[in-house]
């Protein structure tokens, strides 16, 4: 790992939380068995960025931010054209983190892209 990367995901503490599936509609939450059933088998992993926008991420590993269930990753997506949210749960191991990582970083540059025009510009 580079100086940039020197921090594991499930080391990483989001501030406040989401909550998997959706408010107003049931059946939003769907979990895999492995980090490869869903890069292999959903088009969340393989699909449009701008479509399923990931707007946040969260990487359970006991011993970490007060977690002592089984490891898994949890993913929350906007279909945009859908106007809804969705969510993902994944088991994962240390192993898959430099595939996580991966596309983590291609789904940031999708989010990214949309707040863009305003990132760096000066408060009026």
């Amino acid at each position: 790992m580079t100086a940039e990367t020197t921090q594991h995901l499930w080391e990483i503490d989001h501030p406040y939380y989401c909550e998997p599936g959706n408010f107003f509609k049931n059946g939003q939450h769907a979990v895999f068995n492995s980090w490869q059933e869903f890069a292999e088998e959903t088009v969340f992993a393989t699909g449009d960025r701008d479509l399923n926008l990931l707007f946040r991420w969260d990487w359970h590993k006991p011993g970490h931010h007060e977690w002592d269930g089984p490891e898994h990753l949890l993913l929350f997506f906007v279909l945009q054209r859908k106007s809804f949210n969705c969510s993902v749960q994944i088991s994962v191991t240390e192993a898959d983190e430099p595939a996580v990582r991966a596309f983590l970083a291609e789904c940031a540059q999708a989010l990214r892209a949309t707040w863009e025009p305003i990132l760096d510009a000066p408060a009026r």
